[in-house]
């Protein structure tokens, strides 16, 4: 006998099947146009070649650098709050425990970092984020709520403890400032990577796509986020900055986002910290990997996008708590005594983690990982490049793309 959920999708599919009937379609005349004929274009074909040699290009990279797989973590206690708005996070029941699906491996990526020896990870990592469909159908052309996003997080190893944090600001400024510029090489390496193996296979489906693509000599250029916003509207400075370069990629930092994301200095000795509103991007360790593509007949550029996201991270508990609790995440700080948490049940899924994250070692130093990592969107990076004359939407460098403001559902 099919359990409940399986009847309830034969339910679902009929009553769409109906309606389909009623506005004189077929369900068979509606796979055709939103499935079949995506999967028999060339341009799909195209797109796929493309995508073949971008992920080996990076993966073969990160594997250059020393960093180790990991494998996918798509069901936990514990996922990526998101500093954005979404309709809900999945969960499922089994064995009478609730579990959440993946928004980003964020905290798995961090934990897997635990062994000194380790030089890094990455993952082809899941993410389920579903966004709410937008009124005006804006969010057509980037977003999708299934996705694919090349994950990695790579050891710092600086060891910076909390008295150097509190009382060495100007020291320990200066370690973070040279990190980032670590972290904004890193990802431009294997970004350049992945595009140096599509010029070397897949010339004939760029041409064929319409688009060209021009690896820049010179390094990426680097805006900060508050110099953007002096120029243009927090929604037009990804496009704004876009147009005052002629690299077709381009990194902006400093922009306040995850509560994992390093804000330094931050949290004080006496518990006290700033408000995050206004805290000054220079003193905000991310960043952002924008790009641009070429219109092969005619050079020109489109606006500048965002393809990956990630920044040095929070590495001590004090400050990664006062975080957690400034962004709402939790309203209480954990209370640890005799190896429990006495108020586990106020803190979701985070109570494990926080428990890891405040562990010591005989010398009374933390043990948690300094990391800094990022997430390349497989399919923003894919568009993000082959936007022109047969690429306009982010489902059209996709099999099975589910963005919110496409399709009633999806079938496959």
């Amino acid at each position: 006998m099919p359990d409940e959920t399986f009847a309830h999708i034969g339910q679902s599919l009929s009553r769409f099947q109906s309606v389909l009937r009623e506005g004189g379609a077929t369900l068979d005349s509606f796979l055709k146009s939103n499935y079949l004929d995506r999967w028999h274009s060339d341009a799909l074909l195209h797109v796929m070649a493309i995508r073949t040699s971008l992920v080996a290009g990076m993966q073969d990279y990160l594997i250059g650098m020393g960093l180790m797989n990991l494998e996918r973590v798509q069901l936990s206690l514990l996922t990526d709050p998101l500093a954005h708005e979404v309709e809900h996070t999945p969960s499922l029941s089994y064995k009478g425990q609730p579990y959440v699906t993946t928004h980003s491996m964020i905290y798995s990526k961090l934990l897997a970092c635990s062994h000194p020896r380790i030089p890094g990870v990455f993952v082809d990592s899941p993410n389920i984020r579903l966004e709410m469909a937008s009124p005006d159908g804006s969010q057509r052309e980037r977003y999708l709520v299934d996705f694919s996003q090349l994950d990695v997080e790579v050891r710092r190893n600086r060891g910076v403890q909390l008295d150097a944090y509190f009382d060495e600001p100007e020291e320990v400024g200066e370690i973070l400032r040279q990190d980032l510029k670590t972290a904004l090489r890193f990802f431009e390496g294997m970004f350049r990577a992945g595009l140096e193996r599509v010029l070397q296979r897949n010339e004939a489906d760029l041409a064929a796509l319409g688009v060209a693509l021009e690896l820049p000599k010179d390094p990426f250029p680097i805006f900060e986020m508050d110099d953007g916003l002096k120029r243009y509207p927090q929604s037009e400075v990804e496009a704004g900055l876009g147009r005052e370069t002629e690299s077709p990629f381009f990194f902006v930092t400093g922009l306040l986002r995850e509560n994992y994301d390093l804000l330094y200095p931050y949290l004080r000795r006496d518990g006290t910290r700033p408000a995050l509103t206004g805290f000054p991007s220079h003193r905000i360790y991310n960043y952002d990997l924008c790009v641009k593509s070429i219109v092969r007949s005619t050079g020109e550029a489109t606006p500048a996008r965002e393809a990956l996201s990630g920044g040095l991270r929070e590495w001590l508990p004090e400050p990664m708590v006062a975080r957690l609790l400034d962004h709402g995440i939790l309203q209480n700080a954990p209370v640890f005594a005799d190896g429990v948490i006495h108020n586990i049940e106020e803190l979701g899924g985070y109570g494990p983690f926080l428990m890891v994250a405040h562990r010591r070692d005989a010398q009374g130093r933390s043990t948690f990982p300094d990391t800094f990592g990022g997430g390349l969107g497989i399919e923003r990076a894919l568009w993000g490049i082959l936007r022109g004359p047969c690429i306009r939407y982010i489902e059209d460098v996709t099999c099975f793309g589910k963005n919110p403001d496409s399709q009633p559902i999806y079938l496959f």
